[in-house]
This record gives C-alpha cells, structure tokens and sequence, in this order.
C-alpha cells in the first residue's frame, strides 16, 4: 500500500475528529510519519516533545536509543504490504523496560464475585459506531510512567456509561472520574499480589477495579482524586477518610462478555456503550497511523488494558477502534485502530493465568489478543440509594 492510498484511508477518521471536535487534546506540532526521513535529528526529537535528560550519559544513550528506533521506523514506512504506519512520539528515546512498564494489565481472579455475563441481542448491527461522536467519551488522558492503564481504562468506561445512564433522563454529564482512586485503593487478594503484583503502578485488571468500587462504595471525580502517579510512584489510599466528596457514581455490578466471542463483543459495544478490552500491546509503541495488524498471533502476550469505542471499515478494511492512555500525541490523537478479523484468530497465551489459581496457556483470539478478556460496569440505580 503506497503513502498516497494510506493517506486517503486515514484521511476520513482525521477530518472526523476534527471537524466534531471530540474533546481530544490538541495534537503537537511535531513532524508526522509521512515527512519522516534520514534528515530527523535527535536534536528536533528533542525540541518537538521537549526532552530534557540529567546527565550527558544518559543524552548518550537516549540518542543511541532513538536512532535505533527510527531506522526502524523508516524502514518499517517503506514497506508497501502493510495497512499503518509508525512514527515518532515520546515513547521513542525510551528503553523496553520503560515502555513495559507502562503495560500494566493483570489477570486477576474474579471467583470471589459473580458478574453479570452479556447476552447477545437478535437485532441486526450497524455498520459502524462510534461513542465519540454520540458524547459518550471524554479526552484522551495520560497513565505516565506508571502501569496503571487497568485504572484509567476502567474509569474512563465508567465515565461513559455515567454519562450513557443520565443522559436518558435529559441531565447526562460526562464527569472526569479519578483512576489515582482505583490505582490507590483497589483492594487485591494476597494470592494474587504474590503472584502478580500488588495494583497500583505494577498493575491489575478492570474486573478487580470494578469490584473493588463496589466494595468501596463508588469513585469520586478526578478534579476531588487527581492523578498523582505519572512518575510511576505508588500512593497510600485516601479514599474516604481524606476525601471530603461522596462518590459520584456508584456501581451495583460489571458485566463481562463472554472470551473469544467475536459477535458478542459486537453486539456490547453497539448497543451498551465504550467497553474495557485487554491487549498485546508490546509492539505499539511505534504505532501513528491506520489500521494495526503487527502484534504476535501465535503467541500474544495479554498486558495491556484499553477501552473500545467503536468499529467501522476503512477502504474496505475493517477495524476496531480503540483508546489508549499514553497522551494525545500517540497515534491517531490518543487512539489506535486494529484490524478487524471476522473470522478472528487465536494464539496461545503462557501467562494469561488468574492469580488464584486458574488455568495457564489461554487461548486468546482477535488482533492483539482483543476477544479475550472484555467487561463493562453497571452503574447503580435507585437499589443503591
């Protein structure tokens, strides 16, 4: 696929954003995939995201790093078999330890609760949906250097379907909900902070978030609970006791859809709202623009936790749309479309295991391993008043 025929498939979801005006923080003037070239220094890397390092040694290695990556990049955007391209962003002087990292998903049991489980409806599907243009989806937001992407995918579905529940009584708002919360005060069993982490920074998953606010009693706004953790430090929880705002949603439950189950994955978030989705995202960093099909089918590895917004096609090629929470001026203005198999394929996941105990070497199916671990939250009524 030549740059002019990429450039017309992609040219449609820019004009989109643009022109609605999403509420996604406006993309820096930094030079786009196309204008790439071996004549990009180090030394504009630096000006156009505004690089600053403590030491001449570490400028050094930062330099090595990112000329490593943008050859890779160039080489990658001359290749004419692919559907997207790379770029350069603020991930590219960082090592692969760092951009780990930021990967943040955990696989934690849920035995000690019993959700809901999403059932199909019989009604015949769009073509294409996109909350972002019915309000229902708030800016795009940045996790930092901590692997908290569990906690901002979670509150930002809950931000959406908040917004979904009053905006039928003519008084929706769509509020910025606090992920420092989640990240902070989201309680996980011993058996798993042994076996996977302990929350926060070193990660957990949307279903312990999801539970945990119902054992809490709900989250409060972002402006009351600001995020504190974008240097990857993890924080003591507030939440109540040095709180003075009650919670502002409430959740009664969360629904999960069932694993691998491409039309029911469909059907939730073309009829219920934004849903919480986790992902290979090991090979993203480069990513800048169309439709993403690079991550390991064989052998996806399940460690990022995203939100899912829509799906359509593009030039016949059909996507999923997905937001992510490493700034704005990753990708598509925060977001990252991939490839939409409908007849998905799987792989096999070594360490998609639930913490307590649960089977190893899943079988997680769709781009990036997308079909397998998905839920949504299910905001309180009048039963929790």
């Amino acid at each position: 696929m030549n740059r002019t025929t990429l450039k017309k498939m992609m040219s449609h979801s820019f004009a989109l954003l643009t022109a609605l005006c999403l509420g996604i923080h406006a993309q820096a003037a930094t030079t786009p995939w196309y204008e790439l070239n071996d004549t990009y220094t180090f030394e504009t890397y630096m000006r156009e995201f505004r690089k600053s390092y403590n030491t001449p040694e570490e400028t050094i290695m930062r330099r090595v790093i990112f000329e490593d990556n943008l050859r890779q990049i160039l080489h990658h955007n001359r290749r004419t078999d692919v559907t997207w391209k790379n770029g350069v962003n603020h991930l590219t002087d960082r090592t692969s330890e760092e951009k780990k990292a930021l990967r943040g998903y955990r696989h934690v049991d849920r035995s000690h609760h019993t959700p809901m489980v999403h059932q199909k409806g019989t009604s015949t599907l769009p073509n294409e949906t996109d909350w972002r243009l019915r309000g229902a989806v708030s800016a795009v937001k940045d996790q930092g250097q901590c692997g908290s992407c569990w906690a901002f995918a979670s509150a930002s579905t809950i931000e959406s379907f908040w917004f979904l529940k009053t905006s039928k009584k003519s008084w929706g708002k769509l509020m910025d909900l606090s992920p420092q919360q989640i990240a902070s005060c989201t309680p996980l069993s011993k058996a798993c902070i042994a076996a996977q982490g302990t929350g926060g920074c070193e990660g957990s998953s949307q279903v312990a978030a999801f539970h945990g606010l119902m054992q809490t009693g709900g989250i409060v706004s972002e402006w009351t609970y600001p995020y504190v953790s974008w240097d990857g430090t993890d924080f003591a929880c507030k939440f109540p006791n040095n709180i003075t705002q009650s919670p502002v949603v409430q959740l009664s439950n969360y629904t999960v859809i069932p694993s691998n189950d491409y039309d029911a994955l469909m059907d939730a978030v073309a009829n219920q709202g934004p849903v919480t989705i986790s992902v290979d995202a090991s090979t993203w960093d480069k990513y800048e623009a169309g439709i993403y099909n690079g991550c390991d089918q064989n052998s996806p590895q399940i460690d990022h936790a995203v939100q899912l917004v829509g799906y359509g096609t593009d030039g016949g090629v059909p996507y999923w749309t997905v937001r992510n929470s490493w700034t704005a001026t990753w990708g598509e203005n925060g977001y990252i479309r991939l490839y939409r198999d409908t007849v998905p394929r799987c792989g096999s996941d070594p360490g998609a295991s639930d913490c307590d105990g649960g089977p190893t070497n899943a079988t997680v199916c769709g781009t990036c391993g997308l079909l397998w671990d998905s839920s949504y939250p299910v905001i309180c009524g009048s039963e929790c008043n």
